[in-house]
């Protein structure tokens, strides 16, 4: 079972991921019996009551009742049911009730990506880290538009809504990289709007928590900008190879730079380091002409150093282009 598990479904990581799994199994398993049942039997009937050649005409002999065969419709679907909304019912109230001593992890959804924040102050893009082993409670809310936040491997799934929190939880069994999805339609970048939760040993997860946002302090400016042009999703939105997206192309903005962009208002404005920046934490106050305003704010999301780190990078591109 747990290798047909595996080869159907995604790796069972979550304490409830095997029961959901099994219910769904049972009633999987149950629809194909029956269905055999049903379909054969009607097989059988038409073979043996078939019309054959020279047989005379005449009306089959009429029955008003059978006790044992009206009773067997409807208990067993009865007892079929039964199991299915008390098997079911148990593991939805397991699923909603999170545990007194869960870590609680805040969620934020936005086109197109995720922000967690953790109780200790520190903040990740697209990359949920927590401990295995210890329960984790997943408060969740939208900056803009309807998401669903969907880990596989957890067997969880919430809406994300603007202007209320819902919550959900999980407790990761095994350690590793695990991806997770919004799964509900949001926009233009819907598809680009993946993430991953990276389940380590708790001892590990303490480090973490407390080395967060060290390792890139010794980083050349450059080469933090582009590691945050993933990391901070500006994949989502902005290529590297000059074609538009939904945002226009690093590529071509460093192409540009130190000449006037215009803006769909009819203003315009020189491409430096003061627009970059801009740009970054005001994005609707300058919408490039033939494009949308859906770039969300990053005020809040970047350090001082991060925002020069972009800057960098994109003037990188400038100079890798002029070779």
């Amino acid at each position: 079972m747990d290798r047909l598990t595996e080869y159907l479904f995604p790796k069972q990581v979550s304490t409830f991921a095997q029961d959901i799994d099994n219910l769904f199994y049972f009633i999987f398993y149950t629809s194909l019996a029956l269905l055999a049942i049903v379909t054969f039997g009607m097989i059988y009937l038409a073979i043996k009551y078939r019309f054959k050649k020279n047989d005379e005409v005449r009306l089959t002999s009429s029955t008003d009742h059978n006790s044992i065969l009206e009773s067997s419709f409807v208990i067993i679907p009865l007892i079929l049911v039964s199991i299915t909304f008390v098997w079911g019912i148990k593991s939805y109230l397991n699923m909603v009730t999170v545990p007194n001593d869960a870590i609680e992890i805040k969620v934020t959804g936005q086109s197109w990506f995720w922000t967690f924040d953790y109780p200790e102050g520190g903040s990740t893009l697209n990359e949920l880290v927590v401990p295995s082993g210890v329960p984790i409670k997943i408060v969740l809310s939208s900056k803009d538009v309807l998401h669903s936040f969907y880990i596989p491997v957890m067997r969880a799934k919430m809406d994300v809504l603007p202007n209320r929190y819902n919550v959900m939880w999980f407790d990761a069994r095994h350690e590793g990289i695990y991806p997770i999805f919004c799964t509900e339609y949001c926009g233009t970048g819907h598809s680009q709007m993946n993430a991953q939760v990276v389940v380590m040993n708790p001892k590990q997860y303490n480090v973490w928590l407390a080395e967060a946002g060290s390792e890139d302090d010794d980083l050349p400016l450059d080469e933090l900008g582009a590691k945050l042009y993933s990391k901070k999703a500006c994949i989502t939105c902005h290529t590297l190879d000059g074609s538009p997206l939904v945002g226009p192309s690093y590529l071509q903005t460093s192409q540009m730079w130190g000449q006037e962009r215009v803006f769909d208002d009819g203003s315009s404005a020189t491409i430096d380091d003061n627009y970059i920046r801009n740009s970054i934490l005001e994005p609707q106050s300058q919408i490039v002409a033939g494009y949308q305003g859906v770039m969300p704010t990053y005020q809040g999301l970047l350090n001082d150093r991060e925002l020069d780190a972009l800057i960098a990078f994109l003037k990188t591109l400038k100079e890798d282009s002029e070779i």
